[in-house]
């Protein structure tokens, strides 16, 4: 008999926003013969919430397991409404933790947190950040499952150089920090002056607005692609040689795996579980969080010394082989027995 499956989480695509775990890791699992049911694909806060409560006590009688893509801002709420209801209900839920600022939550709502993740069925940690930072707080029932991309649909680009053209892939959200980017970019151009910037992501908060003004107001121009289709990064991400992460919080994020299975060498602000997914000027280069200054100088450094970078992508590219979802699929199966 098949295994049946809640899936709760942000699946709003279809409104133009990034795809969530709930739209790759979903499918991936029906391909693998599970049957998975969704909510919610409502764009207003509220109803998503009601959605999804309303998905638990619907499917109550029919599935096995509710999976609960879990954060730290205003979606940790869909959490705690949804596994309060399937905790009542007495069927087993498994948040998945995404949020990188979960840590700063289990320290700020103690009770709040012990409610879901204390009467989880497991809780699945992506990265060895959040396991670490759930087992300091007492919690035993962590299962670490690493974030899964398909490795053969990111072909890998040797470059010869890397000359300064950068890409940003990320919702325009401030905890993002997409104007730190915009600095990057105007440090950079006065010893390069024809170094580029592409930023690619949909609106979320009103940064995007307020980062092209900010980019507008210091005279730097940005290409602003606005969402695109993953397929359309991909092909963008052939063009460019450097991919920078600006974010203040962060847990593993796909984004930034992707361009390490690509060979576009990153360099990323070191927050979060971020360390845990790229060793400093081994994989990749971290800098310290909000220090533009410091990731130009890393930039510059990635630029003047292409031999010893181009061992590093590779590095990079065997690091997201291991986290194929070929590999990644058996835990997952270990879990939903």
């Amino acid at each position: 008999m098949k295994i049946k499956i809640l899936y709760l989480g942000n699946k709003l695509a279809k409104h133009g926003y990034n795809k969530t775990t709930i739209e790759t890791l979903g499918p991936a699992l029906e391909q693998e013969d599970y049957v998975v049911y969704y909510s919610s694909d409502k764009k207003m806060f509220f109803f998503r919430l009601m959605d999804m409560v309303k998905a638990v006590f619907l499917y109550r009688n029919k599935v096995d397991y509710v999976l609960i893509d879990t954060y730290s801002t205003k979606a940790f709420w869909y959490a705690l409404f949804s596994s309060q209801v399937a905790r009542l209900l007495k069927l087993k839920y498994i948040p998945i933790l995404h949020g990188g600022n979960l840590p700063q939550r289990l320290k700020n709502n103690p009770y709040l947190s012990r409610l879901i993740f204390q009467n989880a069925y497991k809780n699945v940690a992506p990265s060895a950040y959040l396991q670490n930072a759930f087992e300091a707080f007492g919690y035993s029932n962590i299962v670490p499952i690493a974030n899964a991309i398909s490795i053969k649909e990111y072909a890998f680009l040797e470059r010869i150089s890397f000359e300064p053209k950068l890409l940003w892939v990320r919702a325009f959200a401030a905890i993002y920090n997409p104007k730190m980017a915009v600095d990057v970019l105007l440090s950079l151009k006065q010893k390069y002056p024809n170094a580029s910037l592409t930023m690619v992501g949909p609106e979320k908060d009103g940064s995007l607005q307020t980062t092209k003004e900010y980019a507008q107001s210091k005279g730097v121009t940005i290409n602003f692609t606005g969402q695109l289709p993953k397929e359309a990064w991909l092909k963008l991400a052939t063009e460019h040689n450097i991919f920078i992460n600006t974010t203040h919080f962060d847990n593993a994020p796909v984004s930034v795996m992707e361009a390490m299975a690509l060979g576009v060498p990153v360099v990323s602000t070191n927050v979060g579980g971020i360390p845990y997914l790229i060793q400093d000027e081994l994989d990749g280069f971290l800098v310290g969080d909000n220090q533009a200054t410091e990731m130009v100088d890393k930039i510059i450094k990635l630029i003047t010394n292409p031999t010893a970078n181009r061992v590093m992508v590779k590095k990079a590219r065997k690091k997201m082989e291991l986290l194929d979802w070929k590999i990644i699929k058996h835990q997952w199966r270990n879990l939903l027995k």
